[in-house]
């Protein structure tokens, strides 16, 4: 399995590393600052870089083993070969864009009382599908306002871990119906927002910002009606 050294540190920008494998699939390094698309956060984008070589990595995901996270390097890049060091680089300026959009959507499951059944983090645009019958439940002016407020508090994001069983007995900490928080390990990872996650508490895998300060205004750019009881919520930039 790949150390994934962005648990330990978001902002960790590369490394070095030891290439294992390397096929048309993707290339398989020992440790990764690389997150791997999961739960509606895409693959990094980056660099491997070895003996004067660039290989510029498209996405990274996981392997069909849910364990192993493969590098899908650019079609027609040179590719490292297994036993080479590679020093791994992130596209730093897309990933801070992605952490500070998904600790954004964390705020936006703060004041929309709804369960969520969908979601989808980029660098520009993030949007959150909820169960919601009643359209009028729901303002655009609204939403931007609150969240802006929220940000500009400069609330603290932190993380603490939590055992299944505790899960368990705490399921109101899931608010995604689509995506289940990965079980198995004996822990699950909590991202706590607010002093003991006062404004939001909620199992979580990704990559996000220190602070809620760090995101920078945002906007709600539009909500649509997807189904009878789905709202779609987008959030930009401002």
């Amino acid at each position: 399995m790949t150390e994934q050294l962005y648990r330990v540190d978001a902002y960790m920008r590369d490394c070095s590393a030891l290439v294992l494998a390397a096929d048309p699939r993707g290339i398989v390094l020992d440790r990764t600052v690389f997150y791997a698309a999961a739960g509606g956060q895409p693959g990094d984008q980056g660099a491997l870089i070895a003996a004067g070589q660039s290989c510029p990595i498209a996405t990274t995901i996981y392997d069909t083993d849910k364990a192993t996270i493969l590098h899908v390097a650019q079609q027609g890049a040179p590719v490292p070969l297994p036993g080479q060091t590679v020093r791994a680089v992130l596209d730093w300026d897309t990933r801070n864009k992605v952490m500070r959009m998904h600790t954004c959507l964390h705020l936006l499951c703060a004041l929309i009382k709804f369960p969520v059944t969908g979601g989808q983090i980029g660098p520009h645009e993030s949007r959150l599908d909820f169960d919601i019958e009643d359209a009028g439940a729901v303002d655009k002016v609204l939403i931007t306002n609150e969240l802006n407020r929220l940000i500009l508090a400069d609330h603290p994001v932190s993380e603490r871990w939590i055992s299944d069983a505790e899960l368990e007995a705490s399921p109101q900490l899931v608010r995604t119906m689509s995506v289940k928080p990965p079980r198995g390990s004996g822990k699950v990872r909590l991202i706590a927002i607010g002093v003991d996650g006062a404004v939001d508490l909620q199992p979580c895998g990704g990559t996000h910002v220190r602070s809620t300060g760090e995101i920078g205004p945002v906007a709600v750019s539009k909500i649509e009606k997807k189904g009878r009881l789905n709202r779609r919520i987008r959030v930009v930039f401002a």
